[in-house]
C-alpha cells in the first residue's frame, strides 16, 4: 500500500493542525494505521494509532488529550488532528499502516516495527 502524507507545516505554540495520510494500492481497511514522528536526532516515536475499523485508538502519553487520530474508510484516508501544539511537537510526523489484527497475541500497535507500510512524512514546525 502507498502512503501520502500531508498537511503539515508552521504553527505558533498553542495553534492546531490537522494531517491527512491518503492511501491507495490495497484495501485500505485491511489495515490498522499509526502515526510516528521523528525530532532531529531522536528515535521514531508513537504517536497514536487507529484500528481497521476505528473502534479502537492509541496514545502516546505526551499527546494524551490533545491529538486525536480518525480514519474515513471510504475515502481511504487517516488523519491526526492535533490541538494545543507544542514546540516539543516539533519532527517529521510519519504515518505507517499495519496488517496485524487486535486478536493476534502480539499485536502492539505501540512499536514501530509491527507497521508494514510507511509513509514519506510531513514536517510539523511549531514555534514558541
Amino acid at each position: 500500500v502507498q502512503l501520502q502524507a500531508s498537511g503539515g507545516g508552521l504553527v505558533q505554540a498553542g495553534g492546531s493542525l490537522r494531517l491527512s495520510c491518503a492511501a491507495s494500492g490495497r484495501t485500505f481497511s485491511d489495515y490498522g494505521m499509526g502515526w510516528f514522528r521523528q525530532a532531529p536526532g531522536k528515535e521514531r516515536e508513537f504517536v497514536a494509532a487507529i484500528t481497521w475499523n476505528g473502534g479502537n485508538t492509541y496514545y502516546a502519553d505526551s499527546v494524551k488529550g490533545r491529538f486525536t487520530i480518525s480514519r474515513d474508510n471510504a475515502k481511504n484516508t487517516v488523519y491526526l488532528q492535533m490541538n494545543s501544539l507544542k514546540p516539543e511537537d516539533t519532527a517529521v510526523y510519519y504515518c505507517a499502516a499495519d496488517s496485524a489484527r487486535p486478536r493476534y497475541p502480539t499485536y502492539n500497535p505501540y512499536n514501530r516495527y509491527e507497521y508494514d507500510y510507511w509513509g514519506q512524512g510531513t514536517q510539523v514546525t511549531v514555534s514558541s
